[in-house]
């Protein structure tokens, strides 16, 4: 394809990113006059809200069983999707602590787990084969569950209606509605509305929701709390890093009797990320691929990167025969430790689980901090309750509980493992984890600098072109069929591109994104917002996502 005048390799991504639109995210407005009034809104209804929801409604319940004299309170959990679980994508082996200690009456058997964890395998691949490696410390998973995150969190939407909790699937949240420095509410986004922006034939409007502490638990890269995080000036010592995961499940003809991981081949020597396959059922296994969006490959393709994994003996030989029932991606926070923010707290608002940045990359592991989190911001909200006051002096102790769980202790002690890799090869960047596991996070002591993945540089590796055969592999067109995604196609667009966006980078971002959102037509950039799964790629990289009528996107079933 022909190159626009004057551009020259390499490409730095972030010089053509629009800005995050926070006049739009963030309203100084009063409510409607017809507001809803709450007292906690939980935005977004995945497993962080869900399990702080939950127990803030124990805690609620518990004092008045006591004779307390907090009263009702008026619980609401905001979600996007259609119906609860239909967005929610995950790796899905889940340490159970966080679950034990939400339903300390109940026995794993009782939660919503597949198999647990009896064997675990790591493998090192080339093109052709696969040389079997130890089990580092933190990829084993013994005592851990196989689960499916969509079940999940159906499963603590059950448990959250019959905690009187109300929960509101379908309604994403366009803006935090705010007073001075106070978060009071939220609005939600408008539905119906036609290609042009005026109102359709279904059209409904938004929604405000009065609050006295709003939770965002919006997930990876939430629009609100980046909107928040600039709008109050709040930082982290490191930027925050991410990573594209891209995931199949089929129907198998060969069971798999052990968790897989493996590092190595498809992905580049300069590019971190690996691979995993999990037993969901006897006939059912989920596989993926994870890649870290610091990739200097202007052509890194992580769809593509799954198709060629499908192709490796190791991998085929689970899947031929077999049938791809559901397809996804998601990005998921790979900063770490060094990339939590200074302060996750404010006046009327707490941030909890993947929006913070919960999430330890070594292990791939974030649900049960997501959980965790969720049930400290409820016991801070509780105590604010009760004394009346719900302003960022008093929801400041979330930050202390949080510092001294095993969420910032579990990231602390892996606070460079990630790191590591950005500045060297996989050979080098492993080498440089091991002495850090064995050390507990002591080697190289101090913190490794980070930078932000849209201000790597990129240039062309001119990968080989992949044609899909319809049966082990697949286009990109037709994974997004898989994904159940029913977006009705004159959607206005929720995607903010750049001005002039040379052809160079508008080839990036076809590559970028797994659900051909972007084609390249000549030197044009083409936007399809209808294929969006919302896994939030090119926000980090490139055009920017904002929240659009609720159910948009995917409608997941198992992953």
């Amino acid at each position: 394809m022909p190159r626009s005048a004057g551009l020259s390799l390499p490409i730095i991504p972030r010089r053509y990113q629009p800005p995050l639109p926070v006049d739009q995210l963030i309203v100084a407005e009063a409510p409607d006059g017809e507001h809803v009034p709450m007292d906690v809104v939980f935005v977004g209804g995945g497993p962080a809200g869900l399990a702080g929801a939950i127990e803030l409604a124990r805690l609620v319940r518990a004092d008045a069983d006591a004779g307390g004299s907090l009263g009702d309170i008026e619980i609401a959990v905001l979600e996007k999707a259609g119906a609860l679980g239909e967005h929610s994508l995950s790796g899905a082996v889940v340490n159970p602590i966080a679950f034990r200690a939400l339903f300390p009456d109940l026995a794993d058997a009782d939660f919503p787990f597949r198999t647990p964890v009896t064997a675990e395998r790591v493998y090192f691949l080339s093109e052709r084969r696969a040389q079997r490696l130890p089990t580092p410390p933190t990829m084993r998973n013994h005592g851990h569950y196989v689960a499916s995150i969509c079940e999940i969190v159906r499963w603590l939407g059950e448990k959250a209606e019959a905690a009187g909790i109300n929960v509101f699937t379908g309604f994403p949240v366009a803006s935090l509605l705010v007073e001075g420095d106070r978060v009071i509410g939220v609005r939600t986004t408008p539905s119906g509305v036609a290609r042009d922006g005026t109102p359709g034939p279904a059209y409904a409007p938004p929604t405000d929701l009065t609050a006295r502490v709003t939770v965002l638990a919006e997930g990876t890269r939430g629009a609100l709390t980046q909107a928040y995080q600039q709008w109050r000036g709040i930082r982290s010592p490191n930027p925050p890093m991410f990573a594209l995961g891209v995931k199949e499940v089929w129907e198998s003809t060969r069971p798999l009797d052990a968790v897989i991981h493996t590092l190595g081949w498809p992905l580049p020597p300069d590019t971190f990320g690996g691979s995993f396959i999990y037993p969901l059922a006897p006939t059912l296994v989920a596989l993926g691929i994870v890649v870290g969006l610091d990739s200097p490959g202007l052509d890194l393709d992580v769809h593509v990167l799954l198709q060629r994994l499908k192709l490796h003996p190791l991998v085929r030989r689970y899947l031929d025969g077999g049938d791809m029932v559901e397809w996804g991606a998601k990005t998921i926070p790979e900063g770490g430790y060094w990339a939590i923010p200074d302060r996750r707290y404010g006046d009327g608002l707490l941030v909890v689980g993947d929006a913070a940045g919960f999430v330890e990359v070594a292990s791939l592991k974030g649900i049960h901090y997501a959980m965790h989190s969720g049930m400290l911001a409820a016991r801070t909200i509780f105590e604010a309750l009760k004394q009346g006051d719900t302003s960022s002096g008093a929801l400041a102790p979330y930050d202390a509980l949080v510092n001294d769980s095993y969420i910032m202790r579990d990231l602390h002690e892996r606070r460079n493992m990630r790191l590591a890799f950005q500045h060297s090869t996989l050979y080098a960047g492993g080498a440089k984890a091991a002495l850090m596991t064995l050390t507990k996070g002591r080697f190289p002591g101090g913190k490794i600098d980070a930078v932000a993945d849209a201000d790597v540089p990129r240039t062309n590796r001119a990968a080989p072109p992949l044609q899909p055969d319809g049966t082990l592999t697949f286009g990109k067109l037709d994974a997004v069929f898989r994904s159940g995604n029913a977006t009705r196609d004159d959607i206005p667009s929720h995607l903010i591109v750049g001005q002039d966006v040379p052809p160079d980078v508008a080839e990036m971002y076809t590559h970028m994104c797994p659900a051909g959102v972007y084609e390249r037509d000549g030197d044009r950039l083409v936007v399809s917002p209808a294929n969006c799964i919302d896994c939030k790629a090119t926000d980090d990289l490139g055009p920017r996502w904002i929240p659009r009528e609720g159910g948009s996107g995917a409608k997941y079933r198992t992953m």
